[in-house]
């Protein structure tokens, strides 16, 4: 099967560079006019099913593009929910950094080494069990093209998966908003990424934003 991957469009949030983690943000007027382009994009397109994280900021990117596809097997799934940034969530990176600046120094230089502080907070390691299981379900049930709705950790630490990289990795992708992802996934073979944070069809050119809020 192909796994298509879409990030969510701009919120506030992504433009202020605020941790939103699992906080139930709406998309911008830009974030929405996004999603319609990256529906436009894949109108037409035969889908089995688009399968999206229950946060409205994907929600709604992944109906738009369920609408434009034609395809009515739309669902959601809690595993593909954004990693929960614990007590981070809802402020800006420079806040985070004036309360705990050990922990977002090995954010960006170890992912892999933080759980993230305070109640329900997560590892990329959770992130990515949780993540990996749902895509493994998703596959066992169709065999062609599914489109999946998610979020930046998500995507990334589902890339570090295919990919057979170590979360280490997680800063070398920079995956915008609205940005394509293809995944071939075979059975008994590696995944194969035909396409990784496309973003042609925004109009963006190749100087995407810098994401400060994750």
């Amino acid at each position: 099967m192909r796994l298509f991957i879409v990030r969510h469009g701009e919120t506030d949030w992504n433009r202020e560079g605020r941790f939103q983690g699992q906080q139930d943000t709406d998309l911008t007027e830009y974030g929405l006019s996004q999603a319609d382009k990256v529906a436009d994009f894949l109108r037409g397109h035969k889908f089995d099913a688009v399968v999206s994280s229950p946060l409205k900021r994907a929600r709604v990117t992944a109906e738009k593009i369920a609408a434009a596809a034609g395809c009515e097997a739309f669902e959601t799934t809690e595993a593909l929910t954004e990693i929960n940034h614990g007590d981070w969530e809802g402020l800006l990176a420079n806040e985070v950094r004036a309360k705990w600046p050990r922990i977002i120094d090995l954010w960006h230089t170890s992912p892999h080494t933080v759980i993230m502080p305070g109640d329900g907070g997560e590892s990329l390691r959770s992130v990515q069990l949780r993540a990996v299981k749902a895509v493994d379900e998703i596959s066992a049930r169709y065999d062609g093209d599914v489109l999946v709705a998610s979020h930046d950790a998500v995507i990334k630490v589902l890339l570090c998966h295919f990919l057979d990289a170590p979360l280490s990795s997680f800063w070398r992708f920079q995956i915008a908003n609205c940005s394509l992802t293809v995944a071939e996934l075979r059975v008994g073979q590696p995944a194969r990424i035909s396409l990784m944070g496309d973003a042609h069809f925004l109009g963006i050119g190749f100087d995407l934003p810098e994401q400060k809020g994750l």
